[in-house]
Parts: structure tokens; C-alpha cells; sequence
């Protein structure tokens, strides 16, 4: 009778989806293992960044919200939106960042508030620039023209004794730091007359002759600023005692404001000024993703890198460890520059890749050896079907060989068929078939055996050729 082609296709096609039934159940094992390991990398990979974070800046108009909103600009470049949150300054600022439920993650705090109190899980993300201390005062009104000379200056603060001074609103730097300074030099409430205001309604009361002189802790770059060093009748008192104050306070630092600075024209100022500054610091949380504090830093570099009147192209920001210790992102920041990835992708793109490629290693690690053990064990897996029959057929074999009588032979037969059954039975790929002939040919072969030691009376014979195991 003439085989059915289309039985002939039906039957390989099922011996090749036995097939794949043993590479699933092989690989099966192996993708639970895959899938550990990457459950167990992602478990310890930082997650992804937010897309937003908050900033406690200071007040509107002020230094610090004005540089906040230039962090915001460049940030949003990238896809990062920064909120900004206006305080009353650096001291609010402060507070925030310890209060877990201010929501803030990001603050600029003046060096030096921190004192002996510590960190609380807060670093720092940098320096970003001198806040040089201003002493402004004005000229008395009432002496000549003629006396109004450099001779007649403020150039230390034991000389603001008896006048009304504006030292800050509550919650500033500012005024943490005039009190600190005042104090040190015999200043305070019972010899003179302390005003807590700060920002404009300082500069107001200032001008306006409610106030003789006013302490502004601010960048040179500073509206308020600008306002006074060049108003009429306004002077800015020289620290000569600079040096004296950074070795008393470490926090800050001698600067100088160079003649004419402001106007090289005009001759502004006319001398040089010793100044005292404390630096302002970028604060955040501990912790605070790695790739937001290389995008901020990158935003502080922008905006505070170039070279100002008192400092060098590059000097800011640096990784100077005053208050806080500086974040290990930053210090590779510093050290090394922006992220590898964040130079020549874009920012998420660059955070995608840089946390496949921390997955991708595990991987990589348990793969490779997967890859060589598997092939061994889908092999050894269609084969134990038929070594399995193997063993029968040798168990047998060796029975038949030193204990075979007649009574014994039917049932020698009987298992001998149903090894041949079973071995009819087994579905195996394509690949290894030779191997189930093999087994066939040896069945056959304890079978010849059977017969023969029948025929000459059950008479054991010596051993010879077995059927390979």
C-alpha cells in the first residue's frame, strides 16, 4: 500500500514541535534564571529620575531667585522642570531641606549657617559663588564737603556703635551673619539700634534716612548692589580686618573688589576694597538622584563658570567642603566632568541607556555560561529517552546471557517486546533518530540471542558482544 505524503508531513511536522517542546522546557529554566537576575539588578539599579524637583531659592527680586530661574531655564531644556519655592534666604532654606515634608530637594544655603550642628543627611552639591559681605553707609549730611574725605571712612565695625543699622530680615543669612560679625566686634542692641529688614524695604529705609548703615549679602552681580556702589552720598566700608575675620570665621574667605571694577571710565571705585565673603552652596538631600545633580551641576557651571569681579573664569563651582560634605556625584562631577553617556546623548536617552547598561552586565555574566550549558542539557534530555530503554535492554541482556532456561523464555520475550514498545513509542527529533535505530538493532539483536540459546536447550553461553549502553 502506498504511504500518504500528507501523513509523511503531518508526521514530521509533529517530531519537529516535540522538538520544541524540549528547547522550551530547557529554556524555560534557563529564562527564570535570566529573569532573576535582572529583577535582582533592577532591585539594586537607582530608579529612573523625576521629571521635577523643587529649589528653595530666596526672595523674589534677590539673588538667589534670580539665579533659580536661570537653573530652571536650562534645565527645562532637557526635560526637567524645577520648580522654585522664594524664602525669606539661606536660613529658611536650611530649614526646609530638614523638614522631609517641605518637598524641597534643592536649596541655596550661605556658608557658615550650619555651625556645629549636623549635616542630617544633607550634602553638598558644590560652591557656586562669593557672597561678599557689603557694609554700606552714608555720609554725614551735616559735615562739609571738605571733611567728607577717605579720612572720615567706616573701616571697622566697633565704629557703627550709636547708629541705626539694617541688618536682615528674620530668616536670612544676612542677618544671622551681621549679628555674628556686630557681636564679635562689641556691637549690639544695648549700643545701637538693630533694624531686621533686608532686600528692597532695607535699601529703602536706607536711602530714605531711616537707616545710617545696612549689611547686603550678595553676589557683585546683585541689582541691590549695583544700586548702592553707585548712588550718590552712598559709601561702601572697606574691611581692614579681612584677614582677622577669615582666620575667626573659616567659613569665609578675603576677597577684593578691584579699582574701577565697575566702571573702568569713571574710575568706580576709586580704590581697591577688602571684603569678606561666605560662598554660596548648593544643598540637596542625600538622596537626591546622581543625574539630576550632574544636570544641576551642569546648569551651575553655565551660569556661574564665567569670570566675574571677584572671581576667575572656571574657579566656580567647585567642590570646596565647608559645611556639608560634598555628594559622591558631585566629586565625580568635579573630577571627571558631566556623565560619559550625558556628553554625547541627550538627558533621558543618556539615563536610559546608563541604567540598561548596569542590567545588561548581569546578563551578560549568567548568560554566556547558559548558553554553553544549554545545548549539553537539551541533549542530554532526548537522549535519556533512549538511554533509558538502554538500560533495560542491558539489565536483560545480562539475565539472559548467565540465567536463561526454557521456562524463563516466554517471559524473556515478553519484556524484550515491550522494550521494543516503548522504544517504537518514543517521539524523537530528526537529529538523533540514528540513535533510536541503534536501539532497534540492538533489540533485535538480544533477540537473536534469545532464540539461539533456545534452540540449543537453554544452555548459557560465555559472554560476547553486548548491546551498547
Amino acid at each position: 500500500m502506498a504511504t500518504n505524503p500528507l501523513h509523511q508531513l503531518k508526521r514530521l511536522r509533529h517530531l519537529s514541535q516535540l522538538s520544541l517542546r524540549d528547547m522550551i522546557a530547557v529554556l524555560l529554566p534557563a529564562l527564570l534564571v535570566i529573569g532573576g537576575v535582572l529583577w535582582a539588578a533592577h532591585y539594586f539599579v537607582k530608579p529612573a529620575p523625576p521629571k521635577s524637583l523643587t529649589i528653595s531659592s530666596g526672595a523674589d527680586g534677590g539673588a538667589y531667585h534670580g539665579f533659580a530661574m536661570q537653573y530652571r531655564e536650562i534645565l527645562a531644556r532637557d526635560g526637567v522642570d524645577l520648580i522654585v519655592k522664594s524664602s525669606a534666604g539661606a536660613v529658611e532654606n536650611l530649614e526646609r531641606l530638614r523638614d522631609p515634608d517641605s518637598g524641597v530637594d534643592v536649596a541655596l544655603v550661605q556658608s557658615g549657617l550650619l555651625g556645629e550642628e549636623p549635616a542630617d543627611g544633607l550634602v553638598s552639591l558644590g560652591s557656586l559663588f562669593y557672597e561678599p559681605v557689603w557694609l554700606f553707609y552714608r555720609e554725614d549730611p551735616g559735615l562739609p564737603a571738605a571733611d567728607r574725605d577717605i579720612d572720615r571712612r567706616i573701616d571697622r565695625l566697633t565704629e557703627l556703635r550709636g547708629r541705626r543699622i539694617a541688618i536682615g530680615n528674620d530668616g536670612s543669612g544676612t542677618r544671622r551673619l551681621a549679628l555674628q560679625m556686630l557681636s564679635g566686634s562689641g556691637v549690639s542692641g544695648k549700643n545701637a539700634r538693630l533694624l531686621s529688614v533686608g532686600g528692597d524695604e532695607a535699601i529703602k529705609a536706607f536711602l530714605g534716612g531711616r537707616a545710617d548703615a545696612i549689611f547686603v549679602i550678595a553676589a557683585p552681580e546683585a541689582e541691590n548692589v549695583k544700586r548702592m556702589l553707585t548712588s550718590p552720598g552712598v559709601r561702601l566700608m572697606t574691611f581692614v580686618q579681612a584677614e582677622a575675620y577669615t582666620r575667626i570665621y573659616p567659613t569665609l574667605t578675603r576677597v577684593v573688589l578691584p579699582r574701577g571694577a565697575l566702571s573702568i571710565e569713571r574710575d568706580l571705585p576709586r580704590e581697591d576694597y577688602q571684603l569678606v565673603a561666605p560662598t554660596a552652596t548648593l544643598v540637596a538631600r542625600e538622596d537626591l538622584h546622581p543625574a539630576l545633580v550632574s544636570l544641576l551641576l551642569g546648569a551651575a557651571t553655565e551660569v556661574h563658570g564665567r569670570s566675574g569681579l571677584l572671581q576667575k573664569a572656571g574657579e566656580f563651582p567647585s567642590a570646596r567642603e565647608q559645611d556639608f560634605p560634598v555628594a559622591p556625584a558631585a566629586q565625580r562631577y568635579f573630577k571627571s566632568g558631566p556623565p560619559f553617556l550625558q556628553r554625547y546623548l541627550p538627558f533621558w536617552l543618556a539615563v536610559l541607556a546608563d541604567r540598561l547598561i548596569i542590567l545588561i552586565i548581569p546578563l551578560i555574566a549568567i548568560a554566556i555560561p547558559l548558553m554553553r550549558i544549554m545545548p549539553g542539557l537539551y541533549t542530554w534530555r532526548i537522549r535519556s529517552r533512549i538511554f533509558k530503554l538502554y538500560g533495560e535492554l542491558r539489565l536483560l541482556d545480562d539475565e539472559v546471557r548467565t540465567n536463561h532456561n526454557a521456562a524463563q523464555h516466554a517471559t524473556h520475550l515478553e519484556r524484550l517486546a515491550h522494550i521494543e514498545d516503548e522504544a517504537n513509542r518514543r517521539r524523537i527529533p530528526l537529529a538523533y533518530a540514528g540513535e533510536l535505530y541503534d536501539l532497534r538493532e540492538h533489540i533485535n539483536l538480544v533477540r537473536r540471542e534469545l532464540e539461539r540459546l533456545h534452540t540449543q536447550g537453554s544452555v548459557p553461553s560465555p559472554p560476547h558482544t553486548k548491546a551498547s549502553a
